[in-house]
């Protein structure tokens, strides 16, 4: 397989190389098999929160409620600090 990046990609590519001692070949290996890894583990997330969800064993929260609930919690961290 051959695969071609825009010339900023491949300098930052060749640079990182350069800087970790090894090939680019395989800092993209790495790279592919780490994303797969990834999307692997928040797919299996995702999937195992709305089954939690669908059978009733986690309730979800209303967005506001989420957003007021960061609110609070950023306003207790700033009056601590002061």
């Amino acid at each position: 397989m051959e695969v071609h990046f825009n010339p900023d990609v491949q300098a930052k590519l060749e640079q990182m190389a350069r800087a970790t001692g090894r090939r680019s070949d395989q800092l993209v290996e790495n790279v592919v098999t780490d994303y797969f890894e990834d999307i692997a583990f928040t797919r299996e997330t995702l999937d195992r929160r709305y089954d939690e969800m669908e059978s009733g064993k986690v309730q979800g929260i209303d967005g506001e409620e989420v957003f007021a609930r960061l609110r609070a919690k950023s306003a207790a961290r700033r009056a601590e600090r002061q």
